[in-house]
């Protein structure tokens, strides 16, 4: 797997948030849990299709399709991370998410933690069978 840089990704991908490390989410070996990453890309994708795309999920929403995670490095309590979220495929009904967690260590080091694939299908909400991908999210997930 070739090595990925913190450049490679800021001001390359269209949406990032910060993420907020609890307590709950660190294991027996003082890291985050890797089940706790799933909930960390959950976020950043719903935030994604919330505040950047403007998706009303109340009329039509989003299934996963499929989700991968690489581990790269572990996150700590004491690290300062941030999810960032971008759009890299779409076709009628599905459309592919690619997603980072990268941030600081305390000794100011910046590491990208993981990488997501995740191909999510846009369903509607009174069916729950795959829909097109309306317009105006189409143009917003295109950018």
């Amino acid at each position: 797997m070739p090595k990925i840089e913190v450049s490679d990704i800021i001001g390359k991908h269209d949406f990032s948030i910060p993420i907020q490390i609890r307590f709950s989410d660190i294991d027996g070996y003082q890291h985050v849990n890797n089940g706790v990453y799933f909930n960390y890309f959950e976020h950043a994708r719903a935030s994604y299709l919330l505040d950047y795309c403007g998706w009303n999920i109340m009329e039509v929403g989003t299934v996963v399709a499929h989700v991968g995670i690489d581990y790269f490095k572990p996150i700590h309590l004491s690290d300062q991370i941030t999810a960032y979220v971008k759009c890299t495929k779409i076709g009628n009904t599905s459309f592919d998410l690619e997603q980072y967690i990268i941030g600081k260590t305390p000794d100011n080091s910046e590491l990208v933690f993981s990488k997501c694939h995740c191909t999510l299908v846009s369903v509607d909400m009174k069916t729950m069978k795959p829909t097109p991908i309306p317009a105006e999210y189409r143009t917003k997930l295109e950018v």
